[in-house]
């Protein structure tokens, strides 16, 4: 695989990027090769930078082509329905996540094309980059940052910039 100085890597150390590493958690199942919805994991893999969502009344978008999360958006995760692993509107009658959180999580969102656009069931859906809780606190399977350094990355990145989760991070 060919890497290219706008590719975000995953390391044991954090995320290279841009010549500096950043820290950060992944999920709480690991980093797995047979990712599935709900294990937990963060899939091995290239993963394109498809879109950068924002919450505009917490701050500034963080690039150009971010877009507003909205009250009323959703990310759908029931595997096999429609809308799954998609941005929806509420309202929605099957499972999905609020992307308008009341805590700062998903206050910058970069959505990765994990089983995206067309997803596959029990593939796993909504692998994103976003705002850790806390230094060690895993995730349900994205990668996430400092709010800082997630703002940094963010700013620096253009749409199909990759994450690359090396096979030999898995566990």
């Amino acid at each position: 695989m060919n890497v290219t100085p706008s590719d975000m890597v995953l390391t044991p150390g954090g995320v290279r990027f841009a010549g500096r590493i950043f820290p950060c958690v992944v999920g709480k199942g690991g980093v797995r090769t047979d990712k599935r919805e709900g294990d937990g994991a963060t899939p091995v893999g290239v993963h394109h930078i498809v879109g950068v969502l924002f919450r505009p009344d917490r701050g500034p978008a963080p690039n150009g082509w971010a877009k507003p999360i909205l009250p009323g958006d959703l990310w759908a995760d029931a595997s096999g329905e429609i809308g799954y692993n998609q941005l929806v509107r509420a309202p929605y009658p099957h499972s999905h996540e609020r992307m308008r959180r009341a805590d700062p999580l998903y206050d910058i969102v970069l959505i990765t094309d994990w089983n995206w656009p067309t997803a596959k069931p029990e593939r796993g859906s909504a692998i994103f980059l976003h705002q850790w809780r806390r230094p060690g606190f895993a995730t349900e399977g994205c990668v996430a940052f400092p709010r800082n350094d997630l703002r940094w990355i963010t700013e620096r990145l253009e749409p199909g910039d990759r994450l690359i989760v090396p096979k030999t991070m898995a566990g």
